[in-house]
């Protein structure tokens, strides 16, 4: 794990911007610079983990899933929550976050 803070952590300090959809004292949500739906936000604890399997406490676990939720709910009524674990599970980021995937008109697997 590198001593240089994580590009989310950069985001939550405000070092960069980006388009905050929700936060509080222990979340931030933000909209995917590449989204991969028309609905592509990020649910980002602030307490740094560098995977999701890294979280041991269920409260904290629980508690992420329950803001992951909470956020697609103010986004969208069917939604698909996404975690990518660890560079062989297509994480990039090494930093804990779920991504809220939403706004087919006919599902994931359409264009639209």
């Amino acid at each position: 794990m590198s001593d240089q803070p994580t590009l989310f952590e950069r985001i939550i300090a405000r070092d960069i911007p980006s388009d905050i959809v929700f936060e509080d004292e222990q979340y931030i949500a933000i909209r995917d610079i590449a989204p991969k739906a028309p609905i592509h936000l990020l649910v980002i604890p602030k307490r740094m983990t560098p995977r999701v399997d890294a979280i041991t406490d269920p409260a904290e676990m629980g508690e992420l899933w329950l803001t992951a939720v909470k956020v697609a709910r103010m986004h969208a009524e069917d939604y698909r929550l996404v975690v990518n674990c660890g560079t062989g599970g297509g994480q990039v980021i090494f930093h804990t976050h779920i991504h809220v995937l939403a706004g087919w008109a006919h599902g994931p697997d359409s264009d639209t």
